[in-house]
């Protein structure tokens, strides 16, 4: 899909909730493959993924973080607008001290803190790895809740 279909998703979105469309926004995928990002994207849409984390280290100099109030579109593999979220808590806690409580919230496998922990473990040794960075067990996190509005 592309910034134009976006932009009209957006501006759709604004109008139904009495916004000004020029409100800041941000669109993006969850995950590294088209996969995840479907398979994320499914959970957000059904209320079931209220939560993500991502490295806090591998953030762009440039890159702001999430902040509370912000909204974005999530998109699914091919680009396409899944729903509209809205950031409600972002917090930067080390890896090992995220909570079975955050990781319920990101809705994944069977919403286990075991579960949460094996993949993101997997996950975030890839993601520092091909960032050219050890990964290690008090590497600064970004944990987000967020509200799915539409």
């Amino acid at each position: 899909m592309n910034k134009i279909s976006i932009e009209k998703y957006w501006q759709n979105f604004c109008d139904k909730h009495n916004l000004n469309e020029n409100i800041p926004y941000d669109a993006w995928a969850f995950g590294m493959t088209d996969e995840q990002a479907d398979e994320l994207a499914n959970l957000v849409n059904q209320n079931i993924k209220t939560a993500t984390t991502s490295a806090y280290e591998l953030y762009d100099k440039n890159e702001p973080l999430p902040q509370v109030g912000e909204f974005s579109i999530i998109l699914n593999s091919v680009g396409k607008p899944v729903c509209v979220i809205q950031e409600k808590c972002v917090e930067i806690i080390p890896y090992n001290l995220i909570s079975a409580e955050h990781a319920y919230h990101e809705g994944e496998g069977d919403r286990s803190y075991n579960y949460w922990r094996k993949v993101h473990d997997d996950f975030f040794e890839r993601e520092y790895q091909e960032a050219e960075k050890i990964f290690y067990p008090q590497a600064p996190m970004v944990c987000e809740v967020f509200e799915k509005i539409e």
